[in-house]
């Protein structure tokens, strides 16, 4: 039986140690014939990220020893700042990266007491998005050397697997250099060709790349090569098993898949073969099939055997999985009850891939005959034990008459209903990126907050992904405008409709996220809360400090040209304080590279002055986002312990904390 209590003050079975201890982050799922890869992010281990297996046998474990230096591994790099595909394996040969050192190192499953053997050199040189190729006994990988005293340099190596390269720099070779930006290695199964992809300031992978195909000599240099495909964002090229190229480019307006014949197979005629290639598009529709590769090796579709393959697609936010036929782009959606989450790898038949459905958490599964056999658990929250808030897609009017979109979560508890009398307060959250999106699932994240008698919207405002190239670019030039809109409008909407209390709403976001937040308090007074976790704060500082990888994105979402464009001071929160009507709450991590703690710090000082209720929370140690789960404790109890102080909310003894709240 059900106990009537203020929504918002719900007592919970999500806890912080819930979502810290008992769950992991789960990414970069690959399978090596009958064994599956995965990387686990553990808040619990300081957020290090643990290279598992799962085998044939179906044992499951951590596969890699210590270094050389006695350290855990940690597989993660530093390419781009945002990292990506840290590992490669294949036939049993493991190479990865460790982000102790930033080293690379091979691992050889089958011969385990040799350990691992450094491949690369001490210094600030990184590496990703590896590419094995045992044949040569090399490893192709982007490598961005921070050595010198400018920009970064970014190229595409080949690095000996025998360890000679360990002490000096000599012995790894150059095989493509001269351009800001090189990413996806890819090796046909015949050994003879390469593809990779490469782009140039001011653009972004999702906006404008060229993919290339070389000739592969014997010591992995490049012979003769050609452009593939340069009209608009070239993403994610795999080869067949017949040596043909597939790839996604969004020349049509959707990110759609393409197939390229004609490549020369070993032991016929080379000359002129660049010549006879012929691309295709395989299945043109409005369907998105990739997400922006703000990471290294993105994996969303892979070859399923000589004449499919397996993919995923997003189609008005919702993603999709099925086959398509190689011949003709036949495709057939299987309806497994799953959503892929952008991990969709294929061996021999096998479709193994990160997913989640309403009712379970992130998960690798294995479909196997029709059904769905669960590898690995991100998490065992059974959605019963909460009684789950099931999302809903919805839409609204917003400015320059668009439409917005988003997922709404009511408040749902196993426990507890709210008063007939009352109206459940709404947070409403803005995901980063921009260039992103919030998928609809069950994410404890999430729940911390439904289960607790707070309504949620996920707000994918105009600039996210999954809608179409369309509604994405029409964030350009309007970031910290139209994304505010539809945050607005979003809130706007779920009050009138009488779903919400429309005196207790609240936006909330991190980085870019946090910037949209921000300038929503600026621009409407709907709002009588705000958190910004790490949000930017200021546009030109931020143009003028991050890296290399985004430091020309900032002025196309905005339109400006320079760190000293008037623009960048109009569309910034910290220009503006004296818009911002409602109580602020500033979660920041102290040693943060791309949006420098003295952001909030400033952001905190003008919002005291102003004598606005606003609070303070610095993350020592953190960088862009919280890893240890100490921090992360913190971090949503000072959330949940803001909002119950700004809005009168009587929480349970157990979520309560000691929390002083300026001006209040």
């Amino acid at each position: 039986m059900s106990t009537t209590a203020p929504f918002g003050t719900w007592p919970s079975p999500i806890t912080p140690g819930t979502i810290t201890t008992r769950t992991v982050r789960l990414s970069q799922v690959r399978v090596d014939g009958a064994d599956t890869y995965w990387v686990e992010q553990r808040a619990s281990q300081a957020g290090r990220n643990v290279l598992l297996r799962r085998g044939g046998d179906g044992s499951v474990g951590e596969i890699l020893p210590l270094t050389p230096s006695d350290e855990l591994v940690d597989v993660h790099t530093r390419v781009h700042e945002y990292g990506g595909r840290a590992y490669a394996v294949d036939s049993g040969i493991i190479v990865v990266s460790h982000a102790g050192d930033g080293r690379l190192y091979r691992y050889d499953v089958a011969h385990r007491m040799r350990g691992l053997v450094p491949l690369t050199i001490y210094g600030d040189v990184r590496h990703g998005d590896l590419e094995i190729d045992t044949a040569r006994g090399l490893v192709y990988a982007v490598r961005e050397d921070h050595r010198g005293d400018g920009e970064a340099v970014n190229s595409l190596v080949a690095i000996p697997l025998d360890g000679s390269a360990a002490r000096e720099d000599a012995p790894v070779i150059t095989i493509m250099s001269g351009t800001d930006f090189v990413t996806s290695p890819t090796l046909s199964p015949d050994g003879e060709h390469l593809a990779w992809i490469t782009w140039d300031h001011p653009s972004m992978p999702w906006e404008s790349t060229t993919l290339h195909v070389g000739d592969l000599l014997p010591d992995g240099r490049i012979g003769e090569q050609t452009v593939i495909a340069d009209s608009g964002a070239v993403s994610e090229p795999r080869w067949t098993e017949e040596c043909e190229l597939v790839h996604i480019s969004n020349a049509s307006g959707f990110s759609n898949l393409y197939r390229t014949e004609g490549f020369p197979r070993r032991g016929t005629t080379r000359e002129g073969w660049t010549t006879g290639l012929r691309t295709r598009p395989l299945h043109p529709v409005e369907a998105t099939f990739t997400s922006p590769a703000w990471e290294l090796g993105p994996h969303h579709y892979d070859i399923l055997d000589g004449e499919h393959l397996i993919a995923s697609w997003a189609r008005n936010g919702i993603w999709h999985l099925g086959t398509i036929r190689l011949s003709n782009g036949e495709l057939e959606e299987w309806n497994i009850g799953w959503q892929p989450l952008g991990n969709v790898a294929s061996s021999a038949g096998r479709v193994v891939m990160l997913a989640n459905n309403e009712m379970e958490l992130p998960a690798i599964i294995e479909v196997r005959d029709g059904g769905i056999d669960v590898l690995r658990n991100s998490g065992e929250f059974a959605a019963e034990a909460i009684g789950i808030s099931l999302p809903t897609p919805v839409e609204w009017p917003t400015s320059a008459d668009a439409t917005a979109h988003g997922f709404f979560y009511p408040p749902s508890s196993a426990s507890h209903t709210g008063p007939d009398d009352e109206l459940p307060p709404l947070i409403v959250n803005v995901h980063g990126g921009p260039t992103a999106a919030a998928r609809p699932g069950y994410d404890l994240n999430i729940q911390y907050w439904t289960s607790r008698g707070f309504a949620y919207l996920d707000v994918n405002y105009r600039g996210s992904t999954g809608y179409g190239t369309h509604y994405r670019h029409a964030l350009d030039g309007h970031w910290g405008v139209y994304d505010a809109d539809d945050v607005i409008a979003g809130a706007e909407f779920l009050a009138a409709s009488g779903e919400v209390d429309p005196a207790r709403i609240a936006v909330r976001g991190a980085s870019a996220g946090g910037f949209t937040g921000l300038v929503a308090l600026t621009r409407s007074t709907v709002f009588s809360a705000g958190t910004s976790l790490y949000g930017v704060a200021d546009l030109a500082l931020l143009t003028r400090t991050t890296h290399k990888f985004e430091r020309r994105y900032i002025g196309t979402l905005v339109g400006a040209e320079g760190a000293d464009a008037p623009v960048l001071a109009e569309r910034s929160p910290l220009h503006h304080i004296d818009d911002i009507h409602a109580p602020l709450l500033l979660l920041q991590g102290s040693e943060d590279p791309i949006v420098p703690a003295d952001q909030a710090t400033t952001m905190y000082n003008a919002v005291r002055a102003k004598g606005l209720p606003v609070a303070l929370e610095v993350f020592h140690g953190e960088g862009h986002g919280l890893r240890l789960a100490s921090n992360i404790h913190r971090a949503l109890r000072a959330e949940l312990n803001f909002y119950s102080q700004v809005w009168g909310l009587e929480l349970p003894e157990e979520d309560s904390i000691a929390m002083h709240v300026e001006n209040l």
